[in-house]
């Protein structure tokens, strides 16, 4: 008797590893589908600014076409498709300080971005980008996963742009400079009410332009924007200091004027 008794507590362990693994699976596969999404991103980001400029350069037609880095004066608008992401993992707290157990979720967005930067001198440019991202908020938690909220933010980036190379086609930069966040045309999901505040952030920012043809050029953009946020949940029921902090990653074209 001793002998079944131990071998179906042995069975029973194993069905109980065997339920668990998928569950396990599935979990672990979400996590790292998000990553290497992220990954597979900057990546491809990476890829473009190390291989373009070779490719530029054998596609070269003649001096007549060949791209110049920008001087004083000059403009480049670029049209770009921009993903801003953000980590945000905040805890939400009752009213009088109490965890509540939940935490903030908020969701990527992938949408077009305008650039304009105008170039003070050979080796300084200002940069300011437009554009608007829409973004789904969630309350997580145990075994709660609510959307709570979506709204559109408008997140005008300045930045003052230093770069080292005044020839040759390709055009490297870094720089930084300061956001607005403005969230607008929200829409309350599931019974719950939430206000986010308005406010200024500051960002990093790396990049380059890489000369194609004429006044064409390639611009792959990241920055790092660091913004803090108050999240009123239900008339102050519920709150969250939320640091949304995203990365805004992007893949243009350029041209120069």
């Amino acid at each position: 008797m001793r002998w079944i008794k131990a071998a179906w507590l042995r069975s029973a362990h194993h069905a109980s590893d065997a339920e668990e693994r998928p569950h396990q699976a599935a979990w672990t596969s979400g996590i790292t589908e998000v990553k290497a999404y992220k990954f597979a991103t900057l990546v491809a980001i990476a890829a473009a600014a190390v291989g373009t400029p070779v490719l530029a350069q054998s596609a070269a037609g003649s001096t007549a076409d060949a791209w110049t880095a920008p001087r004083a004066g000059d403009w480049i608008v670029t049209g770009r498709v921009t993903d801003v992401f953000s980590e945000a993992d905040d805890a939400v707290t009752t009213a009088a300080g109490a965890d509540s157990g939940l935490h903030v979720d908020v969701g990527d967005s992938v949408m077009p971005t305008l650039g304009f930067t105008y170039f003070l001198t050979d080796h300084l440019a200002v940069e300011a980008i437009l554009g608007a991202t829409q973004h789904e908020i969630r309350a997580q938690g145990g075994a709660t996963d609510v959307a709570v909220h979506e709204t559109w933010v408008l997140p005008p980036v300045v930045t003052l742009q230093y770069r080292p190379l005044t020839e040759g086609r390709f055009s490297p930069y870094v720089g930084a400079g300061v956001n607005y966040m403005v969230f607008f045309n929200g829409e309350d999901k599931n019974n719950f009410k939430v206000k986010l505040d308005d406010g200024f952030g500051y960002a990093l920012q790396a990049g380059a332009d890489i000369g194609v043809k004429g006044p064409w050029s390639l611009n792959v953009d990241v920055k790092k924007v660091w913004f803090n946020t108050d999240a009123d949940i239900n008339d102050g029921a519920l709150k969250s200091d939320v640091d949304l902090d995203p990365w805004v990653v992007s893949v243009g074209f350029g041209r120069k004027f």
